[in-house]
């Protein structure tokens, strides 16, 4: 962000309940954000959860494992049910990604192909 800021003046943006840190250009012409969840983790306020387009439900853009609701879409599960599974997945969420430690093993998927 210095260096963007070196070059087009910038302000920051207040932070509100979204994972990224925002920047508005002073010129008006636009923001910036970044998510820093390597420089800057927020695991322990982290209250994201995806539904990729395949029904897999992830609690983390670095998990290794999602659970399947396409599944039990299909076979007719109704709010209940569903909510529950979500629980269940959301109970067993990470207290954080690993990342820079000798242990953490890369996703098998990217965070743009999660929504990320």
């Amino acid at each position: 962000m210095a260096a963007i800021d070196a070059v087009y003046a910038l302000e920051e943006v207040a932070h509100g309940p979204e994972p990224a840190s925002r920047w508005r250009y002073q010129d008006g012409a636009g923001e910036v954000g970044v998510i820093p969840s390597v420089t800057k983790p927020f695991c322990g306020d982290c209250d994201r959860v995806r539904l990729t387009a395949e029904g897999a439900f992830q609690t983390c853009l670095f998990a290794q494992d999602d659970y399947d609701f396409r599944g039990p879409l299909r076979a007719g599960a109704d709010d209940d049910e569903l909510a529950d599974l979500a629980a269940r997945a959301v109970g067993l969420k990470w207290a954080g990604h690993r990342i820079g430690k000798v242990d953490f093993i890369r996703p098998r998927r990217s965070m743009s192909q999660i929504g990320g």
